[in-house]
C-alpha cells in the first residue's frame, strides 16, 4: 500500500526546500462547492477524490472531514452552521480560522459549474505528492542493510503501481441504480456487441466459460508430453493474432527458451512440422508459408520471459511493468511447479500454496485473466493406467491450486497413442479432451478436440473444417 502521510505539509513536504505540488485555490474551490450545493457536489468530490488526504492543506483536510461526516449522517444537513458545529466537536474550528474562514471559503466561488475540473487539479497534485513520498521512502530504505534488494524492488513497484490508481474507488450502488446499465449490457451481449471475456479460439470452451475473464485464474493441468504447452501456445496465438480484436499477451516460460517458443509458434501458424527443419525433409515451396507465418506473428503483441526459477515477487514486478508499458490483457505461466515462493516455506506444499495464491492476487490486481499450466502427480497413472482421466485430486503438490483457481481444466488423451502416431493419424488428428472439472462462474464438462502432433495444434472437433482445416503435411 502507498504510504500516504496525514500531515503532508510537515512530512517531507520540502525536498531541497521546495514545497510539494499543490493548488490551494483548487482545493478551496472544491470545498466551497461542497458547502454551496452539498448533495450533487459532495457526491462528485467523494467519487473523484475519495479521501481527505487528497488535500494538501491540513486546514482543508479538516473541513473535508467535517463536511463528509455531516453528509453521511442522514438526519443532518450541510451548511455553514452545521459544519462549524462539527468542527467544534472535532476540536479543530479555531485551528482552521474559525467561522470567518468558513464564510470566506463559502464566498470564494461564484458557481460550481467547474467542480469536475477543480477535482482533476486536486487529484493530479495528490498523485504527484504520493509519487514523491514513495520515491523518498524508497531512497531511505535503500540505505537499510537489513532489507533484501529484491523484496525492496517488489515493494517499490507495488507502491508505484498503486499510485496510478490511488483515487480509483469501487463504489457501492443500489440494485435500482445498476439495473438500467445491466440490462443494456445484457442486450449488447445478446446482440454480440460486447464480450464477457477474451475469446480463446476454441468455440466450445468459450461457450462454457464465457472467454478468459478479467481477474480470473485458469489452471490447465496435464501429465508430461500430453501437449499442455502446445495448447497454451495455441491460445496465445488465437488471442494475439486470430481474434477480431488482437490482444497483448505475456508468456512466462520457465521450461523453454524464447527461440523454442518462437519456432513452435511459427510452425503452428505455417502448419509445417518442426521436424522438417532437422530431418532434411523441408521443401523449398514451404518457405513461402514460413515467411507468411513470420509476417503474421510480427504484428502480434506477444511478450516472452524465459526466466527459469521465477519467484512470485519477480512475476509480480515483471507483470506490473508489462501492464503499465504495454497494457497486456492476458498472461500465461508455464508452469506453476517450476516457480519459487518469495521466502523459505516449511514444505513444498506450502510453497506451492503461496505461489498459487500470489498468482490469483496478481490476476485481481491487474484485472486480467491468467492461465497457469500445472503438472499432475503420478497417481493418475498408478491408479488407473496410462489412459486414466485426470481429476482434481491429481493436481501435483497442493490442493490450494484447486482452491485459488476460478477454473480448473485437464488436457487428456490416450498415453499409449501419444507415444507412437502414424502419418495417417497425424493428418486425421488424435482425439483429445479438455475436461473442465471446476468452473466457479459457469458449467463444467468436456470440450472435444483434435490434436495434430506434427504442427502442435489443438482444434475443436466440430469446428476443424471451418477454423483450421487439416493440412496436407
Amino acid at each position: 500500500m502507498v504510504n500516504i502521510r496525514n500531515n503532508q505539509e510537515a512530512s517531507g513536504a520540502v525536498i531541497n526546500e521546495r514545497p510539494q505540488p499543490h493548488s490551494l485555490e483548487a482545493e478551496r474551490a472544491v470545498l466551497a462547492a461542497m458547502l454551496r450545493e452539498p448533495r450533487p457536489c459532495i457526491d462528485m468530490v467523494t467519487e473523484q477524490l475519495g479521501t481527505a488526504d487528497a488535500f494538501y492543506s491540513h486546514i482543508h483536510r479538516e473541513v473535508f472531514k467535517a463536511v463528509d461526516a455531516l453528509y453521511n449522517q442522514s438526519d443532518l444537513g450541510v451548511d455553514l452552521i452545521s459544519v462549524a458545529h462539527q468542527l467544534t466537536k472535532n476540536g479543530t474550528l479555531e485551528d482552521i480560522g474559525g467561522e470567518i474562514f468558513l464564510a470566506e471559503l463559502y464566498n470564494s466561488i461564484a458557481t460550481t459549474a467547474n467542480l469536475e475540473s477543480w477535482c482533476d487539479i486536486v487529484r493530479e497534485f495528490f498523485i504527484l505528492r504520493n509519487m514523491i513520498n514513495v520515491c523518498s521512502e524508497a531512497l531511505l530504505k535503500c540505505y537499510d542493510d537489513s532489507i533484501n534488494a529484491k523484496e525492496l524492488i517488489d515493494r517499490i513497484e507495488s507502491d508505484l503501481f498503486e499510485v496510478r490508481n490511488v483515487t480509483s474507488r469501487s463504489d457501492i450502488v443500489t440494485l435500482k441504480e445498476t439495473l438500467g446499465e445491466t440490462f443494456r449490457n445484457i442486450q449488447a451481449l445478446i446482440d454480440g456487441k460486447i464480450e464477457i471475456g477474451i475469446p480463446t479460439g476454441l468455440p466450445d470452451l468459450d461457450k462454457m466459460i464465457g472467454g478468459m475473464k478479467p481477474g480470473e485464474m485458469f489452471v490447465l493441468g496435464a501429465r508430461p508430453s500430453i501437449g499442455k504447452t502446445s495448447l497454451a501456445l495455441n491460445l496465445i496465438r488465437n488471442i494475439a493474432v486470430q481474434t477480431s480484436k488482437p490482444r497483448s499477451v505475456a508468456l512466462f516460460s520457465l521450461e523453454m527458451t524464447s527461440e523454442q517458443i518462437a519456432r513452435r509458434l511459427i510452425c503452428t501458424e505455417a502448419r509445417i512440422p518442426e521436424s522438417r527443419f532437422f530431418d532434411g525433409s523441408f521443401k523449398n515451396n514451404e518457405m513461402s508459408k514460413l515467411t507468411q507465418a513470420v509476417n503474421v506473428l510480427q504484428k502480434a503483441k506477444i511478450f516472452i520471459d524465459p526466466t527459469g526459477g521465477l519467484t512470485i515477487a519477480e512475476l509480480r514486478a515483471k507483470a506490473r511493468r508489462l501492464k503499465m508499458m504495454h497494457d497486456i490483457e492476458f498472461i500465461v505461466i508455464d508452469y506453476l511447479q517450476l516457480m519459487k515462493a518469495d521466502g523459505r516455506a516449511e514444505s513444498r506444499q506450502q510453497e506451492v500454496a503461496e505461489i498459487s495464491s500470489g498468482i490469483k492476487k496478481l490476476a485481481k490486481e491487474l484485472n486480467i485473466p491468467i492461465l497457469v499450466l500445472a503438472q499432475l502427480n503420478r497417481e493418475v497413472e498408478k491408479t488407473a493406467g496410462a489412459s486414466a482421466r485426470p481429476r482434481l485430486s491429481h493436481l501435483r503438490e497442493s490442493g490450494s491450486i484447486e482452491q485459488d483457481a476460478d477454473i480448473v481444466s485437464f488436457l487428456h488423451r490416450d498415453r499409449d497413442e501419444a507415444k507412437s502416431i502414424s502419418l495417417e493419424q497425424d493428418q486425421a488428428g488424435v482425439d483429445a479432451e479438455l475436461i473442465l472439472e471446476k468452473n466457479r462462474n459457469g458449467q463444467t464438462g468436456v470440450v472435444k478436440m483434435k490434436f495434430f502432433p506434427s504442427r502442435m495444434e489443438f482444434v475443436n472437433v466440430k469446428y476443424t473444417a471451418d477454423d483450421r482445416p487439416v493440412s496436407d503435411a
